[in-house]
């Protein structure tokens, strides 16, 4: 995707995905391209918006983007802060929370994700962050928003390992698993929006932007991507939201950079 008039294809991408967030809901929240999202949407259309990081910061309202779940802002601008094991028994596993924020190193047709190594579990070629609490959030949110970029190596045919189940072989598998919550219901990308066919739970590329093409999308995935017959065209950003949006990296890059300069005199 190229850059579209005065925004970038990552401000696309975090815009798009913050506009899925609705004012009062209570979001499970991982870092980087989900923490930005969410954040944006507290910050603009969803203020009453209840943020909730694995460290165990309940309605959070971080200053600047967290480097991890162990941030220090997150406490500090936290409502409360519980054990982890009450985040996930309490919260999560209590069907306490209605949308689960993942990203992911890779994804396949039926959404699920890999997040723990790419190449063989004995001796991969990267080793990631591991699981977390990305298995817990994707079976147990009420539903699930991935935001990754799309491109052959991350949307693949196979995964090198499965981490967190979207829908399995299909959609009755989440059933099988017994699972409570929908899954994955919407897939952000930097070309469009994939959703799961809801008989099937292979993804679908339902929406794309302005500049953006499915042949593109296509061409960026490991499998014969579907494409909807018709299409919708999500709209641009709003000067608003490119505004807040640079805003808040620009006072996390600034934050960072004066932690760094403490931390090493």
């Amino acid at each position: 995707m190229t850059a579209g008039p005065g925004w970038t294809p990552d401000e696309m991408m975090t815009v798009a995905a913050a506009r899925r967030l609705a004012d009062g809901a209570v979001c499970f929240v991982g870092i980087g391209l989900p923490s930005a999202a969410c954040n944006l949407a507290r910050l603009t259309h969803a203020p009453r918006l209840v943020l909730i990081y694995e460290s165990g910061t309940v309605g959070t309202r971080p200053r600047v983007l967290p480097l991890s779940i162990g941030d220090g802002d997150l406490a500090e601008t936290a409502t409360a802060v519980v054990s982890l094991p009450e985040i996930f028994a309490y919260y999560l596993q209590g069907g306490r929370v209605d949308v689960g924020f993942l990203g992911a190193a890779q994804i396949d047709r039926f959404a699920n994700l890999n997040s723990t190594v790419i190449g063989a579990y004995e001796a991969p070629d990267v080793r990631l962050p591991g699981a977390g609490g990305a298995p817990e959030i994707a079976a147990h949110a009420g539903s699930v928003f991935v935001v990754m970029r799309q491109t052959p190596r991350t949307f693949v045919p196979a995964l090198s390992f499965r981490t967190s189940v979207g829908f399995g072989d299909g959609s009755a598998s989440r059933a099988t698993f017994g699972m409570r919550g929908r899954g994955p219901q919407a897939v952000i990308t930097d070309l469009g929006v994939l959703v799961p066919d809801p008989e099937t739970g292979e993804l679908v590329f339902t929406a794309r932007y302005d500049g953006t093409s499915p042949d593109a999308a296509v061409a960026a995935t490991g499998w014969p991507l579907r494409v909807a017959s018709r299409l919708e065209v999500i709209a641009p950003p709003s000067a608003h939201e490119l505004d807040v949006l640079r805003d808040l990296h620009r006072r996390t890059r600034e934050a960072h950079a004066r932690a760094v300069r403490i931390a090493v005199p």
